[in-house]
């Protein structure tokens, strides 16, 4: 299964009160062991935050009804399952 990790750093300076530090995608066959080691190499007690997603996502297209893959970060507007993407 693929996921992908992000990094988040506590920022100050920005409006979030963090930025995102680095976003890799990983292919492990467990999560726990990707969570483990995440956890442990971006400590929160040194300002870092962490979210693991799954990288591939199923929709549904609008206009078909057929199901889809996609990725979990793409923009509402540029996705089938939307009905902006359908209205340009």
């Amino acid at each position: 299964m693929m996921y992908t990790v992000e990094i988040y750093k506590k920022d100050a300076r920005t409006k979030k009160g963090e930025r995102l530090v680095s976003k890799n995608d990983y292919e492990v066959t467990e999560k726990t062991m990707l969570e483990h080691t995440v956890k442990n190499t971006y400590r929160q007690l040194h300002g870092f935050r962490y979210e693991i997603h799954e990288t591939m996502v199923t929709r549904t297209n609008m206009m078909g009804g057929k199901e889809f893959t996609e990725r979990y970060d793409t923009p509402h507007y540029c996705s089938p399952s939307s009905e902006s993407y359908w209205s340009m």
